[in-house]
Protein backbone atom coordinates (compact mmCIF):
# COMPACT_ATOMS: atom_id res chain seq x y z
CA UNK A 1 0.00 0.00 0.00
CA UNK A 2 1.36 3.77 -0.76
CA UNK A 3 0.30 6.32 1.14
CA UNK A 4 -0.06 9.91 -0.26
CA UNK A 5 0.97 12.45 2.20
CA UNK A 6 1.19 15.49 0.03
CA UNK A 7 1.36 16.51 -3.73
CA UNK A 8 3.46 19.91 -4.78
CA UNK A 9 3.91 21.46 -8.44
CA UNK A 10 5.44 24.44 -10.16
CA UNK A 11 4.78 26.25 -13.60
CA UNK A 12 7.48 28.43 -14.56
CA UNK A 13 5.88 32.57 -15.23
CA UNK A 14 6.91 32.67 -19.09
CA UNK A 15 3.78 32.24 -21.36
CA UNK A 16 2.97 30.85 -24.70
CA UNK A 17 -0.88 31.59 -25.70
CA UNK A 18 -1.45 30.48 -28.83
CA UNK A 19 -1.13 34.90 -30.19
CA UNK A 20 2.30 33.93 -29.51
CA UNK A 21 2.60 30.42 -31.76
CA UNK A 22 0.75 32.36 -34.55
CA UNK A 23 3.52 35.52 -34.23
CA UNK A 24 6.35 32.84 -34.69
CA UNK A 25 4.44 32.65 -38.67
CA UNK A 26 5.13 28.86 -38.51
CA UNK A 27 1.42 27.77 -41.01
CA UNK A 28 -0.70 27.92 -37.48
CA UNK A 29 -3.39 29.53 -36.09
CA UNK A 30 -4.72 30.19 -33.34
CA UNK A 31 -7.90 28.47 -34.07
CA UNK A 32 -6.52 25.32 -35.96
CA UNK A 33 -4.48 24.72 -32.77
CA UNK A 34 -7.84 24.56 -30.11
CA UNK A 35 -9.90 22.58 -33.02
CA UNK A 36 -6.99 20.05 -33.09
CA UNK A 37 -5.68 20.06 -29.37
CA UNK A 38 -7.90 22.09 -27.50
CA UNK A 39 -4.94 24.20 -25.68
CA UNK A 40 -5.17 27.92 -25.07
CA UNK A 41 -1.37 28.70 -23.39
CA UNK A 42 1.59 26.59 -21.62
CA UNK A 43 4.39 27.52 -19.99
CA UNK A 44 7.93 27.65 -20.62
CA UNK A 45 11.15 28.14 -18.53
CA UNK A 46 12.45 30.08 -21.78
CA UNK A 47 12.85 33.51 -22.58
CA UNK A 48 10.24 34.26 -25.04
CA UNK A 49 12.62 36.89 -26.81
CA UNK A 50 15.01 33.94 -27.04
CA UNK A 51 12.03 31.21 -28.69
CA UNK A 52 10.98 34.74 -31.39
CA UNK A 53 14.37 34.86 -31.99
CA UNK A 54 16.04 31.24 -32.50
CA UNK A 55 12.80 29.36 -32.59
CA UNK A 56 15.12 26.41 -30.78
CA UNK A 57 16.82 25.29 -33.48
CA UNK A 58 19.51 24.88 -32.04
CA UNK A 59 19.14 22.89 -28.40
CA UNK A 60 22.48 23.94 -26.71
CA UNK A 61 20.87 27.74 -27.11
CA UNK A 62 17.75 26.59 -24.71
CA UNK A 63 20.27 24.88 -21.88
CA UNK A 64 21.93 28.08 -21.41
CA UNK A 65 18.86 30.39 -22.31
CA UNK A 66 16.79 28.45 -19.85
CA UNK A 67 15.66 30.36 -16.55
CA UNK A 68 15.58 27.79 -14.40
CA UNK A 69 17.01 24.52 -14.20
CA UNK A 70 15.39 21.05 -13.74
CA UNK A 71 16.99 21.04 -10.10
CA UNK A 72 15.73 24.59 -9.23
CA UNK A 73 11.94 23.35 -11.08
CA UNK A 74 12.46 20.30 -8.65
CA UNK A 75 13.12 22.12 -5.29
CA UNK A 76 10.48 24.45 -5.62
CA UNK A 77 7.39 21.63 -6.51
CA UNK A 78 9.05 19.73 -3.42
CA UNK A 79 8.68 22.25 -1.13
CA UNK A 80 5.29 22.60 -1.77
CA UNK A 81 4.81 18.55 -1.20
CA UNK A 82 6.92 18.09 1.81
CA UNK A 83 4.98 21.55 3.18
CA UNK A 84 1.69 20.10 2.67
CA UNK A 85 3.08 16.23 4.38
CA UNK A 86 3.46 18.40 7.32
CA UNK A 87 7.57 16.94 7.32
CA UNK A 88 11.18 18.41 6.98
CA UNK A 89 13.26 17.49 4.27
CA UNK A 90 15.61 15.60 6.41
CA UNK A 91 12.74 13.32 7.10
CA UNK A 92 13.00 12.20 3.38
CA UNK A 93 15.04 9.05 3.25
CA UNK A 94 15.23 8.60 -0.53
CA UNK A 95 14.55 11.11 -3.35
CA UNK A 96 13.03 9.85 -7.07
CA UNK A 97 13.20 11.84 -9.86
CA UNK A 98 12.54 11.26 -13.92
CA UNK A 99 10.68 12.95 -16.98
CA UNK A 100 11.20 13.53 -20.60
CA UNK A 101 14.17 15.74 -21.00
CA UNK A 102 16.66 15.66 -18.13
CA UNK A 103 19.52 18.35 -18.17
CA UNK A 104 22.13 16.14 -17.60
CA UNK A 105 22.76 12.30 -18.51
CA UNK A 106 24.94 12.27 -15.06
CA UNK A 107 24.80 13.09 -12.35
CA UNK A 108 20.99 11.82 -11.57
CA UNK A 109 18.47 14.38 -11.40
CA UNK A 110 16.98 12.61 -7.99
CA UNK A 111 20.97 13.99 -6.83
CA UNK A 112 20.46 17.18 -8.28
CA UNK A 113 17.29 17.97 -6.26
CA UNK A 114 18.32 16.39 -3.36
CA UNK A 115 21.24 18.21 -2.84
CA UNK A 116 19.22 21.66 -3.94
CA UNK A 117 16.84 20.72 -0.53
CA UNK A 118 19.90 19.44 1.69
CA UNK A 119 18.92 15.76 1.71
CA UNK A 120 21.02 13.20 2.57
CA UNK A 121 20.01 9.16 1.34
CA UNK A 122 19.39 7.57 -2.02
CA UNK A 123 18.70 9.71 -4.81
CA UNK A 124 18.37 8.17 -8.20
CA UNK A 125 16.05 8.58 -11.92
CA UNK A 126 13.95 6.09 -12.65
CA UNK A 127 11.94 7.59 -15.87
CA UNK A 128 9.27 6.23 -17.99
CA UNK A 129 8.17 8.95 -20.29
CA UNK A 130 4.51 10.73 -19.42
CA UNK A 131 4.04 7.59 -17.54
CA UNK A 132 6.98 8.06 -14.99
CA UNK A 133 4.74 9.73 -11.94
CA UNK A 134 2.67 5.97 -12.11
CA UNK A 135 6.33 4.15 -12.54
CA UNK A 136 7.94 5.50 -9.49
CA UNK A 137 5.15 4.93 -7.20
CA UNK A 138 4.53 1.57 -8.51
CA UNK A 139 8.41 0.54 -7.71
CA UNK A 140 7.85 2.19 -4.18
CA UNK A 141 5.10 0.21 -3.53
CA UNK A 142 7.17 -2.72 -4.82
CA UNK A 143 9.79 -1.67 -1.87
CA UNK A 144 6.98 -2.38 0.77
CA UNK A 145 8.39 -2.66 4.47
CA UNK A 146 12.13 -1.95 3.01
CA UNK A 147 11.27 1.75 1.85
CA UNK A 148 12.33 4.64 3.57
CA UNK A 149 9.93 6.02 5.95
CA UNK A 150 8.95 9.06 3.12
CA UNK A 151 9.87 8.91 -0.57
CA UNK A 152 10.10 11.95 -2.52
CA UNK A 153 9.09 11.90 -6.43
CA UNK A 154 10.16 14.25 -8.33
CA UNK A 155 9.18 14.86 -12.19
CA UNK A 156 11.07 18.04 -13.42
CA UNK A 157 9.29 18.39 -17.22
CA UNK A 158 11.11 21.75 -19.02
CA UNK A 159 10.06 20.09 -22.04
CA UNK A 160 10.43 23.58 -24.14
CA UNK A 161 13.72 23.33 -24.39
CA UNK A 162 13.71 20.29 -26.84
CA UNK A 163 11.10 21.95 -28.82
CA UNK A 164 11.60 22.65 -32.55
CA UNK A 165 9.51 26.04 -32.64
CA UNK A 166 9.11 25.76 -36.19
CA UNK A 167 7.70 22.10 -35.98
CA UNK A 168 3.50 23.31 -35.66
CA UNK A 169 2.20 19.53 -34.64
CA UNK A 170 4.78 19.34 -31.87
CA UNK A 171 5.43 23.14 -30.30
CA UNK A 172 1.57 23.71 -30.18
CA UNK A 173 1.25 20.95 -27.60
CA UNK A 174 4.13 21.43 -24.60
CA UNK A 175 4.33 23.41 -22.08
CA UNK A 176 6.84 22.98 -18.49
CA UNK A 177 5.71 22.23 -15.39
CA UNK A 178 7.64 20.02 -12.11
CA UNK A 179 5.50 17.93 -9.46
CA UNK A 180 6.42 16.40 -6.68
CA UNK A 181 4.80 13.63 -4.18
CA UNK A 182 5.76 12.80 -0.84
CA UNK A 183 5.17 9.17 -0.33
CA UNK A 184 5.32 6.26 2.34
CA UNK A 185 4.77 2.49 2.30
CA UNK A 186 4.98 2.75 6.34
CA UNK A 187 2.72 5.84 7.44
CA UNK A 188 -0.67 6.22 6.64
CA UNK A 189 -2.17 9.43 5.21
CA UNK A 190 -5.90 10.26 4.00
CA UNK A 191 -5.06 9.33 0.37
CA UNK A 192 -3.63 5.74 -0.24
CA UNK A 193 -3.38 3.65 -4.01
CA UNK A 194 -5.40 0.61 -3.73
CA UNK A 195 -4.08 -0.49 -7.03
CA UNK A 196 -1.14 0.34 -9.54
CA UNK A 197 -0.09 -0.75 -12.26
CA UNK A 198 3.18 -0.38 -14.74
CA UNK A 199 4.02 -2.02 -17.94
CA UNK A 200 5.53 -1.19 -21.34
CA UNK A 201 4.77 -2.54 -24.60
CA UNK A 202 8.46 -2.22 -26.28
CA UNK A 203 7.26 -2.68 -30.46
CA UNK A 204 6.54 0.69 -30.00
CA UNK A 205 9.66 2.21 -28.60
CA UNK A 206 10.61 4.28 -31.43
CA UNK A 207 6.77 6.24 -31.94
CA UNK A 208 8.28 8.88 -29.07
CA UNK A 209 11.53 10.07 -28.84
CA UNK A 210 14.10 12.31 -27.84
CA UNK A 211 17.53 12.30 -28.63
CA UNK A 212 20.24 12.72 -26.46
CA UNK A 213 21.05 15.77 -28.54
CA UNK A 214 18.08 16.93 -30.76
CA UNK A 215 14.33 17.64 -30.40
CA UNK A 216 11.44 16.02 -29.83
CA UNK A 217 9.72 13.49 -32.38
CA UNK A 218 6.55 11.55 -32.33
CA UNK A 219 4.50 9.66 -34.62
CA UNK A 220 1.24 11.35 -33.96
CA UNK A 221 -1.37 9.00 -34.98
CA UNK A 222 -0.29 5.93 -34.11
CA UNK A 223 1.01 7.55 -30.40
CA UNK A 224 -2.99 8.89 -30.34
CA UNK A 225 -4.41 5.72 -31.45
CA UNK A 226 -2.62 3.96 -28.76
CA UNK A 227 -2.98 6.65 -25.78
CA UNK A 228 -6.96 6.41 -26.22
CA UNK A 229 -7.09 2.21 -26.35
CA UNK A 230 -4.97 1.86 -23.76
CA UNK A 231 -6.52 5.06 -21.26
CA UNK A 232 -9.87 3.69 -21.92
CA UNK A 233 -8.88 -0.31 -20.85
CA UNK A 234 -7.09 1.23 -17.96
CA UNK A 235 -9.65 3.43 -16.84
CA UNK A 236 -12.51 0.48 -17.41
CA UNK A 237 -10.56 -1.66 -15.15
CA UNK A 238 -10.46 0.90 -12.10
CA UNK A 239 -14.72 1.27 -12.92
CA UNK A 240 -15.48 -1.81 -12.06
CA UNK A 241 -13.02 -2.48 -9.29
CA UNK A 242 -14.81 0.69 -7.65
CA UNK A 243 -18.56 -0.43 -8.93
CA UNK A 244 -21.90 1.34 -9.52
CA UNK A 245 -22.52 1.64 -5.72
CA UNK A 246 -19.31 4.52 -5.58
CA UNK A 247 -19.13 5.18 -9.50
CA UNK A 248 -20.20 8.89 -8.10
CA UNK A 249 -17.15 9.56 -6.13
CA UNK A 250 -14.53 8.41 -8.98
CA UNK A 251 -12.72 11.45 -10.88
CA UNK A 252 -10.85 10.86 -13.67
CA UNK A 253 -7.53 12.39 -14.30
CA UNK A 254 -5.61 11.46 -17.33
CA UNK A 255 -2.31 12.26 -19.28
CA UNK A 256 -2.22 15.67 -20.08
CA UNK A 257 -1.81 15.07 -23.78
CA UNK A 258 -4.40 16.90 -25.29
CA UNK A 259 -7.94 17.75 -24.52
CA UNK A 260 -9.50 15.79 -27.50
CA UNK A 261 -7.82 12.69 -26.37
CA UNK A 262 -8.84 13.20 -22.87
CA UNK A 263 -12.55 13.93 -24.04
CA UNK A 264 -12.72 11.19 -25.89
CA UNK A 265 -11.68 8.40 -23.49
CA UNK A 266 -14.18 10.28 -21.15
CA UNK A 267 -16.93 10.07 -23.80
CA UNK A 268 -15.86 6.28 -24.03
CA UNK A 269 -15.88 5.48 -20.30
CA UNK A 270 -18.91 7.82 -19.49
CA UNK A 271 -17.53 10.18 -17.29
CA UNK A 272 -19.26 13.62 -16.77
CA UNK A 273 -17.33 16.47 -17.44
CA UNK A 274 -17.40 17.54 -14.17
CA UNK A 275 -15.29 14.28 -12.89
CA UNK A 276 -12.90 15.04 -15.22
CA UNK A 277 -10.44 17.19 -13.85
CA UNK A 278 -7.36 18.42 -16.09
CA UNK A 279 -5.12 21.21 -16.88
CA UNK A 280 -4.22 20.85 -20.76
CA UNK A 281 -6.26 23.68 -22.09
CA UNK A 282 -4.30 26.29 -19.69
CA UNK A 283 -1.33 24.27 -19.21
CA UNK A 284 -0.41 22.38 -22.31
CA UNK A 285 0.81 18.71 -22.23
CA UNK A 286 3.36 18.82 -19.48
CA UNK A 287 4.56 15.64 -20.13
CA UNK A 288 5.20 12.95 -16.73
CA UNK A 289 4.36 16.15 -14.83
CA UNK A 290 0.69 16.61 -16.26
CA UNK A 291 -1.34 13.95 -14.28
CA UNK A 292 0.06 14.53 -10.78
CA UNK A 293 0.13 18.66 -11.05
CA UNK A 294 -3.58 18.19 -11.64
CA UNK A 295 -3.66 16.45 -8.67
CA UNK A 296 -1.61 18.76 -6.77
CA UNK A 297 -4.26 21.58 -7.75
CA UNK A 298 -7.19 19.75 -6.76
CA UNK A 299 -5.37 18.37 -3.07
CA UNK A 300 -6.85 20.59 -0.62
CA UNK A 301 -10.30 19.99 -2.32
CA UNK A 302 -10.61 15.88 -1.99
CA UNK A 303 -13.33 14.22 0.52
CA UNK A 304 -13.07 11.02 2.06
CA UNK A 305 -14.85 8.37 -0.15
CA UNK A 306 -13.58 10.03 -2.98
CA UNK A 307 -11.92 7.92 -5.75
CA UNK A 308 -9.07 9.04 -8.15
CA UNK A 309 -8.32 7.17 -11.13
CA UNK A 310 -5.13 8.19 -12.94
CA UNK A 311 -3.94 7.19 -15.88
CA UNK A 312 -1.06 7.80 -17.61
CA UNK A 313 0.84 6.90 -21.15
CA UNK A 314 4.02 7.66 -22.47
CA UNK A 315 7.24 6.35 -24.93
CA UNK A 316 8.07 3.11 -24.60
CA UNK A 317 5.11 2.71 -25.17
CA UNK A 318 4.29 2.79 -21.57
CA UNK A 319 1.48 2.81 -19.33
CA UNK A 320 0.37 3.33 -15.66
CA UNK A 321 -2.46 3.72 -13.67
CA UNK A 322 -3.08 4.52 -10.22
CA UNK A 323 -6.15 3.85 -7.55
CA UNK A 324 -5.95 6.28 -5.47
CA UNK A 325 -8.89 6.55 -2.75
CA UNK A 326 -9.40 8.84 0.00
CA UNK A 327 -10.81 8.69 3.88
Amino acid sequence: MIYFHGFGHFHPENQIDNAFLESLDIGTTEQWIIDRVGIKSRRTVLPLDYIRATKNLDIRGAAEAALYSNAETGKRAALMAIERAGIQPGDIGMVIAGGCSPDTCIPAEGARIAKALGISGPAFDLHSACSTFGAQVHLVSQMGANAPDYVLVVSPENSTRVMNFTDRSACVLFGDATSAAVISTKHRSRARAEFSTFSVDASGCDDVTVPRTGHFGQNGSAVQKFAIKKMTALLGEIQARVGEDRASKLVYIGHQANLTMLESVCRRCEIPSERHYRNIVEYGNQAAAGAPVVMSQHWDTFKPGDVVAMVVVGSGLSWSSLQIEFS
